[in-house]
């Protein structure tokens, strides 16, 4: 009995940190002047991760900037670790893999071709109205 409250305690907290990384991450998208921002609750459609976070750029200048912001917040802010990073050099949909977050920094155009919301309409929608209008007082 002792070890499954462990085990509901360990996801527990594993929860509670991959709520605050993808949290950090909207942040810092928004800081950064990200669009159509979206953070997907994906726990219980699969136990690969917890997490989706998914914004627009404008430009390849943009989407660097967000991914490079995303992971020095991440990773020196938070003290978490990277683990992939996939489509930086063409700069159309960058991907950074965190484990049990996963940041999806896309074009308009190829957002609108992909559409992961769609793609995964069963996910809960987290509202991040707080961090946008946090990120926007500061304008």
């Amino acid at each position: 009995m002792a070890s499954i409250t462990a085990e509901n305690q360990s996801q527990e907290d594993r929860s509670k940190r991959s709520l605050e990384l993808a949290l950090a991450a909207v942040r810092v998208a928004a800081e950064d002047r990200g669009r159509d921002i979206q953070l997907l609750d994906m726990r219980e459609l699969t136990q690969i991760f917890d997490y989706f976070v998914i914004v627009t750029g404008s430009s390849r200048r943009q989407l660097h900037a967000i991914s490079e912001d995303i992971d020095h917040a991440l990773e020196d802010g938070m003290g978490d670790r990277r683990m992939g990073i996939e489509g930086y050099n063409e700069s159309r949909w960058i991907v950074l893999d965190y484990g049990t977050v996963v940041i999806h920094i896309f074009d308009e155009e190829t957002r609108d071709y992909y559409r992961l919301e769609d793609l995964w309409a069963d996910a809960k929608v987290v509202d991040i109205s707080r961090q946008l209008s946090e990120v926007n007082a500061l304008d």
